[in-house]
């Protein structure tokens, strides 16, 4: 299964108690409710989207998935392939979102805390597992981005591509859902150091963003809130 063959704008679909939401800096609390997350997903097909970016925010705080059935129902409803993160902690509970029709898992404190975690999934199913990395000051962190690890990005990248990561997914959390524009360098820099495909995530406000990432090499995009505050369409970001 090939991921992103060409340059892809993916939609997110971020959910906390059932509704889809946009956090801004990951902080519980600042959230703005966006409504139905079936009903968000099937907009983004509707509009174009050929990947759909899902995450769990109850299971990413709490260390268990929390919108179990809000993410059956997405899957029942579209037929795009769908990425899923947040609360996946074990490479049980990923196999069994992988058997479910989930096409790529998104590890991030998981693949941190237990790496072999990462080779136990993709022996699997090959090429499924992508794992997420946050930046902060140039340093991963974990933990909803509470806790610096000391690694570096590009080589953290590197080290989870060894053990069989079929992608990157780079946020740079210095600029998170502030609608304040992207780190390119540091987008560039994780993408020069793997060959896997990095999807980028944070930040993306405007068109010109979108595309920075694509010259930055990423293969594909993830946005939340400039889609769901109108900032631009999916079909502008797309055509960018």
């Amino acid at each position: 299964m090939s991921h992103f063959p060409a340059f892809e704008v993916v939609p997110a679909v971020d959910m906390q108690d059932g509704e889809v939401v946009q956090l801004v800096q990951g902080e519980r609390g600042t959230a703005t409710r966006y409504g139905d997350p079936v009903e968000a997903a099937r907009r983004w097909v509707d509009e174009g989207a050929e990947t759909l970016h899902l995450v769990d925010l109850d299971g990413a705080f709490e260390g268990e998935r929390a919108n179990a059935a809000a993410v059956d129902a997405v899957l029942d409803a579209v037929d795009v392939p769908v990425q899923l993160g947040g609360g996946i902690r074990t490479a049980a509970d990923a196999i069994d979102l992988l058997d479910r029709g989930v096409d790529r898992v998104i590890l991030g404190t998981a693949a941190v805390e237990t790496p072999e975690i990462v080779a136990e999934i993709s022996d699997a199913h090959p090429g499924s597992v992508m794992v997420s990395l946050d930046a902060k000051n140039g340093e991963v962190v974990v933990s909803g981005w509470t806790e610096g690890t000391g690694l570096d990005p590009a080589e953290a990248a590197e080290r989870y591509e060894a053990l069989g990561a079929g992608a990157i997914l780079f946020t740079d959390v210095d600029v998170e859902g502030q609608l304040e524009g992207i780190n390119r360098e540091s987008v560039e820099r994780v993408v020069d150091a793997v060959d896997v495909p990095v999807v980028a995530s944070g930040g993306v406000t405007t068109l010109d963003d979108v595309r920075a990432l694509r010259e930055a090499g990423a293969a594909a995009v993830v946005v939340g809130t400039a889609l769901y505050e109108g900032r631009f369409t999916l079909a502008e970001a797309q055509s960018a």
